[in-house]
C-alpha cells in the first residue's frame, strides 16, 4: 500500500507541513495495529518515508505523550524510537492527513473472498524515437499508427465475472522508464496513455508479424483506451473484455518525443501476447525483358546520352538522373549524389563493367518509375517530400518488410532536420535495401536466417557491398 498528500501546485511539490509530512511524496504504509489507551482500542497506521528521515511528529510519533499510556509489552512491541523515516498514526489523524491511498493487488482475489488466485505476467519494453515510433496519440492520425503495437489474444472467460457477463479481465500498465534520470535533467515526464483495438484475423493477413496501419486502426473506434494521458510514471486501468484478439497502442500524448517504456499485461486467465512487429523480408520482383522488348524510342535516347560505347559511367548517370529530376515541380530533391550513383552501379551492373547498359539502365528506369508512384502517393501534403513516419508504408509497397529498429536506422541516415525524405534519398534507401537484402539472400545457408563471415569475406563485402 501506499499513501500521499495532493499538491495543488507544483511549488508545493515536497513541501514540507508543519507536523514534518511532505506533500506529493509517495509514502509506504506498513502496518496497522489496535492498542489499548486509556481504557478505549485506538487503531495505528504505521507509515514509511522512503527517504528514512523526516517522520510525523503529531500524536503516536516516536516518543509521543501517548506512549506513556500504553502497557509496557506494547510499547516495547511497537514504539520504535529511531529517525528511520518509520513512524505511527492514528488511524483518524491518517485520512485527515493524506489524501490518496493506493493498494497495489498482487492477486486477482477480492477483499471480500477467500479464494486464492495468481495473475499471469506478461512484460514487454519498447521506445518511441522522433522520427519513427514516436506518433504521438489519436489526435495525430498522420502519425499514430507509427506508435509500437503490441497483441494480446483472450480466450479463457472469467469464473466468477462481477457483472454477470462472461468477459476476460485483465490489467494493463504503461509504466515510462528513467523517470528520475530525467528529473535530475530537470526535465519532466511525458504524458502517457493507450489505446486498445479489435483486430480480426482478416487484419493479422494470417500472421502475429504485422505492423498495423491506418487502414486497420484508423477506421474504427477504439473499444478500450487508458482513463487519462497523465504525465506520471505509470498509467494503469484493470478492462474485462470479450474473447478475441486485440492490439495495444502505446503512446505519448503529443507526437515527436523522445521516450522509453515498459508495458506489463496482467491476466486471471492464461493469455498469448507478442509484439505486432514486421519479420524483415524482402519481395523483390525482378524484370524479366529482352532487348527486343524494349521501346526503339527508348533506344534511340539512350543512344544519344550513352555514345558510341552504349554504356553510361556513374558521374553520366548522376547527371542523366539529376537532369531529370531538376525538371519536375512535383518532387524536392538536393540531387542524386555520387554515392548513389555508385549503389545503383553495384546493384545492376551484370557483366561487371562499372557501367550501364542498354538492359542495365532500362530495369533502372522502370525501378525509378516504380519508385516515383511510391513516393507520389506517400507525399500526402504535396510537399515533394515525403515524412519520415510513411517510410515503413513506402518501403512496404516497394517490398520491402521492416521492423522499427530497421526503420530508426533508415530515419537518422535519410531524413532531414525536419523528418522528411527527399525523392532522391528515398532512391538511394530502397537501392541500398535491394542490395542488402540480395547480399544476405547469397550468403544465408538452409534458410535459417542468419549468415556466418569470416574475415576475408568481411573485407570484400565491405569494399564490394554488391557482392
Amino acid at each position: 500500500m501506499g499513501c500521499s498528500i495532493d499538491i495543488t501546485s507544483a511549488y508545493e511539490t515536497e513541501a514540507v507541513t508543519a507536523l514534518k509530512l511532505v506533500k506529493g511524496h509517495a509514502y509506504s504504509v506498513t502496518g496497522a495495529e489496535e492498542v489499548s489507551y486509556r481504557g478505549e482500542q485506538v487503531q495505528l497506521i504505521r507509515v514509511r518515508n522512503p527517504w528514512g528521515q523526516v517522520e510525523w511528529t503529531g500524536a503516536w510519533s516516536d516518543g509521543s505523550k501517548e506512549w506513556n499510556y500504553v502497557s509496557r509489552d506494547e510499547k516495547a512491541k511497537l514504539n520504535h524510537v529511531a529517525e528511520d523515516g518509520e513512524f505511527w498514526m492514528s488511524f483518524s489523524d491518517f485520512t485527515r492527513q493524506f489524501s490518496q491511498l493506493e493498494i497495489c493487488n498482487l492477486t486477482p482475489d477480492t477483499l471480500e473472498s477467500d479464494d486464492v488466485g495468481h495473475w499471469n505476467h506478461y512484460q514487454y519494453e519498447g521506445a518511441w524515437r522522433v522520427g519513427s515510433t514516436a506518433g504521438g496519440c489519436l489526435n495525430y492520425a498522420a502519425t499514430f499508427t507509427s506508435n509500437p503495437q503490441f497483441l494480446v489474444h483472450l480466450e479463457d472467460v472469467d469464473d466468477d465475472p462481477l457483472d454477470g457477463e462472461d468477459g476476460c479481465t485483465f490489467l494493463l500498465g504503461l509504466m515510462q522508464k528513467d523517470g528520475r534520470q530525467q528529473k535530475r535533467l530537470d526535465r519532466n515526464l511525458e504524458t502517457i496513455g493507450f489505446a486498445i483495438y479489435k483486430v480480426s484475423p482478416n487484419n493479422l493477413r494470417g500472421r502475429g508479424n504485422v505492423h498495423l496501419g491506418p487502414d486497420v486502426l484508423l477506421r474504427q473506434r477504439a473499444v478500450a483506451m487508458s482513463s487519462a494521458f497523465i504525465n506520471t510514471r505509470e498509467v494503469c486501468d484493470r478492462f474485462t473484455l470479450p474473447p478475441g484478439e486485440y492490439a495495444i497502442v502505446p503512446s505519448t500524448f503529443q507526437p515527436h518525443k523522445n521516450g522509453s517504456f515498459i508495458l506489463r499485461v496482467f491476466s486471471e486467465k492464461q493469455a498469448k501476447t507478442s509484439p505486432l512487429e514486421e519479420d524483415i523480408g524482402a519481395q523483390i520482383e525482378e524484370e524479366t525483358i529482352s532487348e527486343s522488348d524494349i521501346d526503339p524510342n527508348f533506344k534511340r535516347i539512350f543512344q544519344r546520352i550513352a555514345g558510341n560505347d552504349m554504356e553510361v559511367s556513374v558521374f553520366e548517370l548522376v547527371q542523366i538522373l539529376n537532369n531529370i529530376v531538376s525538371k519536375r515541380c512535383d518532387i524536392k530533391t538536393d540531387g542524386f549524389s555520387l554515392e548513389t550513383g555508385h549503389l545503383i552501379i553495384s546493384l545492376l551492373d551484370k557483366d561487371g563493367s562499372g557501367k550501364l547498359g542498354l538492359m542495365e539502365f532500362h530495369l533502372l528506369w522502370s525501378k525509378i518509375q516504380k519508385y516515383l508512384e511510391i513516393f507520389k502517393n506517400h507525399d500526402t501534403d504535396n510537399s515533394g517530400t515525403m515524412s519520415s513516419h510513411e517510410m515503413r508504408g513506402a518501403a512496404n509497397a516497394a517490398g520491402f518488410h521492416i521492423n522499427s529498429a530497421v526503420l530508426q536506422t533508415i530515419v537518422s541516415r535519410h531524413a532531414d532536420a525536419q523528418y522528411a525524405i527527399d525523392f532522391d534519398s528515398f532512391v538511394g534507401c530502397l537501392i541500398k535495401l535491394e542490395m542488402l537484402f540480395k547480399m544476405f539472400t547469397s550468403l544465408e545457408k538452409d534458410g535459417s536466417g542468419k549468415i556466418e563471415l569470416d574475415l576475408q569475406q568481411v573485407r570484400s563485402r565491405t569494399k564490394n557491398p554488391a557482392g
